[in-house]
């Protein structure tokens, strides 16, 4: 496998930055094997104050560029990467433990986005309002500032891009915080980005947890935080930035209902809800976790469903067969395997996995494996139903009618996403109309190209992600009102 790591994991000022001290340390794990990689050392009020310093230095140069010139930068960025994809993927795969297949499209995407709001820079501009007697308005579309960027553990290089991006194309700097347990890839990322040519300090890395970012959400010269977690933690991080009054984006968890009808394409719907479900060992926010399947196609769509669960490979990320890796840590195992006891203990009929797996090779021994895991016999009132488990667990769910099943989908605090399979193109959009999530996927799942906004309705949050839209989300909008003649007084 991998060979520990020994370098900085902070980042400011244009380069890698050890930490002050060490305590508070805490140990990074290969997920595939169990083993400590490295320690993360948490960031403290010091170095997350001279991180955001540096991050308003080159705030103040970066956005005197014209977007032409940001943009020039910017694809010179996504070009290192996509130079790079296969180093950077790998140690992405050794960190987060998802499969080296799988990664590599992370990081994919993670050039794409940045190319494509290399593409919106040159592009941002404002209105001109004519007004009366010859004199005119016209708004700035500006920048916001020090924007801080909280990320996950499930796509910790995606993650930083999909922030950064546009972040960068409004002319913002930007305070990057990883997860805890996935440190090592944003700190590439900011390698990249400083190659590419931008001003020393516009990409900051700061390492830490909680509380490094309670302090990142309460510095004063932090224009936005960006933050994707999970909703309690979500909670907290929008009432630390009410204090100074900072802007918001919050994309959290979700338990997005996939229905699917009994005119459905079924082959398509089988490989629809495995798409839905086991990406990424099942750890992503937008998983359609609650399968809704009409009652007419249940046994045909359960069989195939479960004959295929059972053909997943899992083992060693790295290797190109393997279709399912490690979970993230050993805790979140034993949460994944706690929820799956629990559906059976209420009445949740396991049809297949469910369980601790074991590969063969001996190095993989201590890695954090389930076998991906199918659910019948459920009911709305379960817990494997109403929370998100974050794991390789489906719970399928019969259903009779559309209308009961749009109200039963749309029972849930979560809205982040939901999927519809039948081939009735008016049932199709109907359904998609009335479903309340941020996206809906009609006949796939789990398709999130750069070019369209991915964000949350209800509890799973707001603000968004991608497409023209996230503009908006990083910069604000100046109106200049200009009198050509004389002021009318009433004074």
């Amino acid at each position: 496998m991998s060979t520990e790591i020994k370098e900085a994991l902070n980042f400011w000022g244009g380069a890698r930055v050890q930490p002050k001290d060490t305590k508070n340390a805490e140990p990074v794990y290969e997920p595939a094997t169990g083993r400590v990689l490295c320690d993360m050392i948490p960031c403290g009020e010091v170095e997350v104050d001279e991180a955001i310093k540096s991050a308003h230095s080159a705030y103040l140069k970066w956005s005197k560029l014209s977007g032409l010139e940001r943009a020039r930068i910017m694809l010179e960025a996504a070009r290192i990467i996509r130079e790079r994809r296969d180093g950077i993927a790998r140690l992405e795969v050794i960190n987060n433990g998802k499969s080296i297949t799988e990664a590599e499209v992370d990081i994919d995407v993670a050039w794409q986005c940045i190319e494509y709001y290399a593409g919106i820079a040159p592009t941002l501009a404002g209105q001109h309002i004519q007004l009366p007697g010859g004199s005119f308005a016209y708004t700035r579309r500006e920048p916001l500032g020090v924007c801080v960027g909280i990320g996950a553990w499930n796509y910790p290089f995606q993650i930083a891009a999909w922030k950064s991006a546009p972040a960068f194309a409004c002319g913002n700097a930007m305070v990057f915080k990883p997860s805890p347990m996935t440190p090592l890839t944003a700190v590439i990322l900011a390698e990249i980005y400083k190659e590419a040519g931008v001003p020393d300090g516009l990409f900051n890395v700061v390492q830490g947890g909680a509380e490094t970012g309670t302090l990142l959400c309460h510095h004063p010269m932090v224009a936005k935080v960006s933050f994707t977690g999970s909703v309690p933690t979500g909670k907290k991080v929008m009432e630390m930035s009410a204090k100074s009054v900072k802007q918001v984006t919050l994309e959290l968890g979700g338990k997005s209902p996939l229905i699917i009808f009994k005119d459905c394409e079924l082959e398509n719907a089988v490989k629809g809800a495995l798409m839905a479900n086991f990406l990424t060992q099942g750890e992503v926010c937008c998983n359609g976790t609650r399968v809704f399947v009409q009652r007419e196609i249940m046994k045909p769509f359960v069989e195939e469903v479960v004959k295929r669960t059972k053909a997943i490979v899992i083992g060693d990320p790295l290797l190109e067969g393997t279709r399912m890796g490690a979970l993230i840590s050993k805790p979140h195992m034993e949460k994944v395997l706690g929820f799956i006891s629990q559906a059976q203990q209420q009445g949740a009929k396991v049809l297949c996995g469910g369980e601790p797996y074991v590969p063969s090779d001996p190095k993989l021994k201590g890695g954090y494996y389930v076998s991906p895991c199918v659910l019948d016999n459920c009911r709305d009132d379960m817990t494997c139903v109403k929370e998100e488990i974050f794991g390789p667990v489906m719970s399928i769910l019969p259903f009779d009618t559309e209308e009961e099943v749009l109200q039963r989908a749309n029972n849930t605090t979560f809205g982040l996403a939901s999927g519809v399979f039948t081939r009735d193109i008016a049932r199709a959009h109907r359904v998609a109309e009335n479903l309340q999530a941020g996206t809906c996927f009609i006949n796939n799942y789990n398709v999130s190209p750069v070019e369209v906004p991915f964000g949350g309705y209800k509890m799973s949050g707001f603000g968004r992600e991608n497409g023209v839209v996230t503009i908006e989300y990083y910069s604000q909008l100046k109106t200049v009102v200009v009198e050509m003649g004389d002021v009318e007084s009433l004074f």
